[in-house]
């Protein structure tokens, strides 16, 4: 082992405070409450230290190198520095938060200790993906972290929630094992998986070896795009943030999906920087994303889900500076700030909303927005903080969102002038007006909760109520609001953040200052939020509101057939199954017996049986499993891309 110890410690004190937390479970609660408390605080206190002697220039690198063959290797910059200081505020602050919300909310009091545990283990593996040196450190840190966030969306353990975290899981191990399979391509492209090292090596290996290394990059964005929640991977956060508690939610959308954005910077910047044939595929999946996402939330009537497809939404517009970054190359430090201040903006925002939503729930157990109308009036606190996150998710000014997002737009707009005439910059013009619309359809679905929850009257009829939320409930909102507030009330604060974290992408300061508040940048906001108006009144109000019992209300009028888990997933996976127990049943009768026992095992699963056959085979005959049939895809996908990869490196060599 070589280098500064106090690295491994970051990921080394949660994972064993997991453990310490569950032990102590078993003897008092207000115990382990206290355990994770200290532990969350005393990795808080240490990513600080760390993000400030990188601020002073300092140094920090650690090696293993006989682990797993390849070796670990951690190491911190700016950008890496200030996401795993955010990641561990962000535990604190949700383990704050969720001793009051378990107490109030939760059906499953007695697997407290168990949900702590995992929540604690995917803490310590989520900093380990943020310090990683190489790919393959990410890849064995990314891994433990989707296996050890499964349990606390699968906390509840009803059938939503099962089936969600099943989603969630096979999702994550299909991802992981096309991620992997890039991996290996990369590494026979270019000899080396190390961050930093990839950009120099890429950029002076010859042009024989440039259709591999497009090959891997597009694989590792299958499975880091998964984990962030980009289309067509998008599935399981629509269902993944209702199911899981409102503490689990908010580190989910607004840290787990930042893992998955912090693979696709890592690809883009030191495999494809300036690279306008990554930028632009990567710019229309962005947009994609980003608009997709808005009209998901924008149907939705669950306070949770509409929070989660917006998440899906507000990931594309990150994806969208990633791409500008590469399609705009040494001109690319607008684009470089803004995807680094929304990515910061995203996570706190989702932590005071989801954390909000939990309040909502603590008092009313309910999350269908026509069972909440009313309930938050009368609750001052709760009223100024989802305000504060929904203007500035929404990018209204003087708020953070609308600095990033003026940074972001500005980017596409110098996209614009530098491609000109021509299909690509045509392509930019098309994605110019949905990043507008798209911040329009923001306004209207936060205007529709706003408005429903904290406006009309309902449940509470407008009285005050002042015990609705404890004082540490009330901490755990109180402090990330107040660094919302500060970031979007002082731009030099924000730009001095974005400054300190550039380093990662290779950026440099700006080439003309950005004046966020002249007519050129305000008139974007103004057009977004006039679409959010006309939106709001004609669609929300309108179309997706009907009269019951002399109320009116919110209609969830989205076509179920347009679910894509259901409508393409599924039964892709019910054919790969199929094609497995056909094989299965040819080798059998030849004695072999791994596809034997394969057979026996599932074949009553494809076959229909009569009640009694169904009562029998009940007996000896798992249920399977959504992740188990993605997991059996996942494999057939890496055979095959095996084959494809031996291939390419024949016929290119």
């Amino acid at each position: 082992m070589r280098g500064n110890i106090i690295l491994l410690l970051v990921v080394i004190i949660p994972i064993a405070a997991a453990f310490l937390a569950y032990l102590a479970g078993r003897r008092s609660d207000k115990l382990r409450n206290f355990t994770v408390l200290i532990a969350t605080a005393l990795t808080f206190g240490i990513c600080c230290y760390l993000a400030y002697g990188v601020w002073q220039n300092k140094s920090y690198t650690l090696s293993i190198p006989d682990f797993c063959g390849m070796g670990l290797h951690l190491t911190l910059d700016g950008f890496r520095a200030l996401y795993c200081a955010i990641a561990s505020f962000m535990w604190l602050m949700t383990a704050v938060f969720s001793t009051e919300y378990f107490e109030q909310s939760s059906k499953r009091h007695s697997d407290r200790n168990r949900y702590y545990l995992f929540n604690l283990l995917t803490c310590g593996m989520t900093l380990g993906v943020l310090m990683a040196a190489d790919f393959f450190t990410i890849f064995i840190f990314f891994e433990m972290m989707s296996f050890a966030s499964y349990p606390m969306v699968a906390h509840e353990e009803d059938v939503n929630a099962l089936r969600a975290a099943g989603t969630y899981l096979a999702v994550a191990v299909f991802g992981g094992m096309v991620m992997l399979m890039g991996m290996f391509i990369l590494y026979a492209a270019v000899g080396t998986l190390e961050i930093s090292a990839l950009k120099g090596v890429i950029g002076s290996i010859g042009e024989v070896n440039d259709k591999r290394i497009y090959l891997a990059g597009a694989l590792m964005l299958v499975g880091f795009g998964a984990k962030a929640g980009v289309f067509p991977l998008h599935i399981w956060l629509p269902k993944a943030h209702p199911v899981a508690p409102a503490p689990a939610s908010a580190l989910l959308s607004g840290m787990l999906t930042k893992t998955g954005v912090f693979g696709v910077i890592a690809i883009s910047c030191s495999m494809f920087s300036g690279d306008m044939s990554w930028g632009i595929p990567l710019f229309v999946l962005g947009i994609v994303t980003m608009f997709l996402g808005a009209v998901l939330a924008l149907f939705s009537v669950d306070l949770k889900r509409t929070l989660a497809c917006s998440s899906v939404s507000q990931i594309g517009f990150i994806i969208v500076g990633i791409a500008m970054q590469s399609i705009l190359g040494a001109h690319n430090a607008i684009a470089i700030r803004g995807t680094v201040l929304h990515m910061l903006n995203h996570s706190m925002i989702k932590l005071i909303l989801f954390m909000s939503a939990g309040v909502i729930y603590m008092n009313a157990h309910k999350l269908n927005l026509n069972d909440l109308r009313g309930c938050g009036r009368g609750k001052p606190l709760l009223t100024v903080v989802f305000l504060l996150g929904a203007l500035s998710i929404a990018g209204i000014p003087g708020t953070s969102g609308y600095i990033s997002k003026t940074l972001l737009h500005e980017s596409i707009v110098e996209g614009i002038h530098m491609l000109g005439v021509g299909t690509a910059g045509s392509l930019l013009q098309a994605g110019e007006i949905l990043f507008v619309v798209t911040g329009g359809l923001t306004v209207a679905y936060m205007c529709k909760m706003l408005v429903t929850i904290f406006v009309e009257k309902g449940l509470n009829n407008g009285k005050k109520q002042k015990k609705y939320i404890g004082k540490m409930c009330a901490l755990a909102l109180a402090l990330p609001a107040m660094l919302l507030f500060a970031s979007g009330t002082f731009t030099k604060f924000a730009e001095g953040i974005a400054e300190f974290a550039e380093g990662f992408m290779y950026g440099h300061a700006p080439e003309h200052a950005v004046r966020y508040f002249e007519w050129m940048n305000l008139k974007g906001a103004v057009y977004s939020v006039t679409v959010g108006v006309v939106v709001y009144v004609f669609i929300c109000c309108g179309l997706l509101r009907k009269q019951k019992d002399g109320t009116h209300m919110h209609v969830d009028a989205w076509p179920s057939k347009l679910d894509l888990e259901n409508l393409l997933y599924r039964p892709l996976v019910n054919v790969v199954l199929s094609i497995f127990i056909f094989l299965a049943r040819l080798l059998a009768p030849f004695g072999a017996r791994g596809a034997g026992r394969f057979y026996e095992k599932y074949y009553y699963l494809f076959n229909p049986l009569n009640p009694q056959e169904k009562t029998a085979a009940a007996k000896h005959t798992p249920a399977v499993s959504f992740s188990f049939g993605l997991l059996l895809l996942g494999v057939g996908v890496c055979a095959m891309l095996v084959f494809a990869a031996l291939s390419a490196v024949l016929y290119l060599s």
